[in-house]
C-alpha cells in the first residue's frame, strides 16, 4: 500500500495529510510537478537476475522513454544475501539520505522492495512510501532525498535524460534528521492496512 504523508518542514511531528488513496497522491504531487503511476507488478522468478527483471517492463519502459525522451535506463537493486549488502546498505543510506536536488528529472519505478522519496517543496515535506508497482519522477531541481530502511531491500529502475546518470547537488540541510524514517513510515502503513 503506497502511502503519502505531508508535514510542514518546521513540524515533523504532525501531518497534514496522509493519504493511501491513488488519485489523491497523483494531486498532491501533481501541484509539486511530480509524477506518480502505478503499472502492473511483473510475475518474474524470485532469483531472477536485474537484467532479467529489467526485460520484464521492457514495454513499460519503451513507453516512458518516449514520452518522456530518457536516453538512458539502468537498474539497480539492494537485497539482503547479495556480495556485501552489509556495507552498501550503510554506504548507499547515508549517500541518499542528505538533501539534494538533481538537474535532471528522477523517474524511479519500483519492481521489488520498497522506499521513501521526500520532497521538500514550499515549506512542506512530501514523503512517499513506494511499493512494487509505483512509478514517482521528481522533477529536476527538486530538493528532495531518499530513505531505504536501516534493513533495505528493493529492485529500482532508473531513467536518466543522459549518459551522466545519478549526480546529486547536496544542499546540507539537516532536515531529513529530523522527519519520520522509512523504518518509521513504514510501521505506520502497517497500522493503516
Amino acid at each position: 500500500m503506497t502511502l503519502l504523508t505531508v508535514w510542514n518542514d518546521t513540524d515533523p511531528a504532525t501531518p497534514v495529510l496522509e493519504t493511501t488513496d491513488e488519485a489523491e497522491i497523483r494531486a498532491s504531487l501533481g501541484t509539486l510537478g511530480a509524477r506518480f503511476s502505478r503499472w502492473e507488478v511483473q510475475d518474474v522468478a524470485a532469483d531472477a537476475t536485474l537484467d532479467e527483471i529489467l526485460g520484464a517492463y521492457e514495454e513499460e519502459v519503451e513507453a516512458v522513454k518516449q514520452s518522456e525522451g530518457y536516453t538512458l535506463v539502468d537498474i539497480v537493486g539492494l537485497t539482503p544475501g547479495q556480495e556485501n549488502y552489509d556495507e552498501l546498505k550503510v554506504v548507499s543510506r547515508q549517500k541518499f539520505l542528505s538533501e539534494h536536488r538533481h538537474d535532471d528529472d528522477e523517474d524511479r519505478y519500483f519492481a521489488r522492495g520498497a522506499g521513501v522519496f521526500y520532497l521538500h517543496v514550499d515549506g512542506k515535506v512530501h514523503a512517499l512510501y513506494c511499493e512494487p508497482g509505483d512509478l514517482v519522477s521528481v522533477p529536476a531541481n527538486t530538493t528532495h532525498w531518499f530513505d531505504m530502511g536501516t534493513n533495505p531491500e528493493f529492485v529500482s529502475i532508473r531513467f536518466f535524460h543522459d549518459e551522466d546518470g545519478w549526480i546529486g547537488h547536496f544542499t546540507g540541510n539537516p532536515i531529513a534528521e529530523v522527519f519520520p524514517t522509512f523504518d518509521d513510515l513504514h510501521a505506520r502503513r502497517a497500522q493503516l492496512a
